[in-house]
């Protein structure tokens, strides 16, 4: 739980900082995130019932910092 809270607080703050800064070296470097997942989403079409697969995660440095910040502070409370 530390670390997903950590990691949604560290997402929020990459996002501020994306907007706050100027274009850049220090934007680029901070605010750059990569987004693994399935894009587009996966569809299985069954005739009866068509289901829909699909994640997208968008991470930024902030958010790695975030979540080592919560794994450490779960380990250490």
């Amino acid at each position: 739980m530390f670390v997903l809270v950590g990691g949604l607080f560290g997402g929020i703050l990459g996002e501020i900082f994306r907007v706050a800064t100027p274009p850049g070296t220090v934007q680029n470097i901070f605010a750059r995130a990569l987004s693994p997942g399935l894009d587009p989403p996966v569809t299985v079409d069954l005739v009866l019932i068509k289901v829909t697969f699909g994640f997208l995660l968008k991470m930024n440095f902030f958010t790695f910092v975030g979540a080592v910040l919560g794994f450490y502070l779960y380990k250490n409370l």
